[in-house]
């Protein structure tokens, strides 16, 4: 019921647009990063730990109180994307449906940092595609796993990691050593959330064809887990992602993920789908054992 209430919560209400407690963590990561920058792996490790210590005593000691339960549907609010990334990739279907590749362009630079000013049709699809599968898993079924895990500690400590990540986790001069702390505790703690994904995406599409190219691809990708969420979705989409992309101003070459047919307006809607049926299953997967327990127990 906590699950399914924060689900409910972020369907009718999407992010807060003022006072979002990620907002104001970071700002406090750029203050610590601002005082202890340094080039080096404790340096980062340092910074880690002084940015995450204080939140994870204190989500421990709500832990501990009555008031868990409604502090759980809090945090799981706060850290679940579920409307936002509808919200940011139903407009760039549409754009491109209407063939309007500005304005696709311009709303694809919100979800992805990779360059998108010179990306053509089929690459606005394709990166689209690839961020809602991603995402899947960081913004909706890693933080719902850590709920059931572990309450509030786990929720905090996967939103706040992730979002380090995603600030630090950077393979480049700057953040290749500062940040490596942050991302490989990104990388446990998306390891099974990651692998449920994965399964989940796999169920709910062409199995076999999504366990292939997971099986076969997945190990690939410059990420330990976003590369198996991206190959069991494409897989099960039927379609082909990654490739070459541009990043600040450096082409780079990506390995092939999924089979089938180059991505289009419509994949966008068909991983939107395949996001909300993930979520539906998920619920059920809770509500059964919950069910069967309070029957027979």
């Amino acid at each position: 019921m906590i699950v399914l209430t924060a689900l409910l919560l972020d369907a009718l209400l999407g992010e807060t647009r003022r006072w979002h407690p990620l907002v104001g963590f970071g700002r406090c990561v750029k203050a610590v990063e601002k005082t202890l920058y340094r080039d080096t792996r404790l340096a980062g490790c340092v910074a880690v730990l002084v940015l995450l210590l204080p939140f994870l005593l204190v989500a421990v000691l709500i832990e501990l109180s009555d008031l868990s339960a409604i502090f759980t549907v809090i945090a799981l609010y706060f850290a679940l994307g579920w409307r936002s990334l509808v919200q940011h990739a139903l407009p760039i279907a549409a754009a491109l449906r209407m063939d309007n590749l500005d304005r696709a362009r311009r709303k694809l630079s919100y979800i992805v940092s990779r360059d998108t000013s010179d990306i053509d049709e089929e690459g606005i699809a394709r990166a689209t595609v690839e961020s809602v599968l991603e995402n899947g898993c960081d913004a909706i079924f890693g933080a719902i796993f850590w709920a059931v895990i572990a309450g509030v500690p786990g929720v905090v400590l996967y939103r706040l990691t992730n979002t380090l990540d995603a600030m630090w986790g950077y393979k480049n001069d700057r953040y290749l050593r500062f940040g490596w702390a942050a991302a490989r505790l990104d990388d446990v703690l998306n390891l099974i959330p990651a692998r449920l994904t994965a399964i989940s995406y796999c169920l709910l599409g062409n199995a076999f064809r999504g366990w292939r190219c997971w099986r076969q691809q997945g190990t690939g990708w410059k990420s330990p887990n976003a590369g198996p969420v991206m190959a069991a979705g494409a897989g099960s989409l039927g379609v082909l992602l990654g490739g070459s992309a541009q990043y600040h101003g450096t082409q780079q070459f990506r390995p092939a993920l999924g089979e089938g047919r180059a991505p289009t307006a419509d994949d966008i809607t068909r991983a939107l789908q395949l996001i909300n049926h993930t979520v539906a299953l998920w619920i059920l997967a809770l509500l059964l054992p919950a069910l069967y327990f309070s029957i027979y127990l």
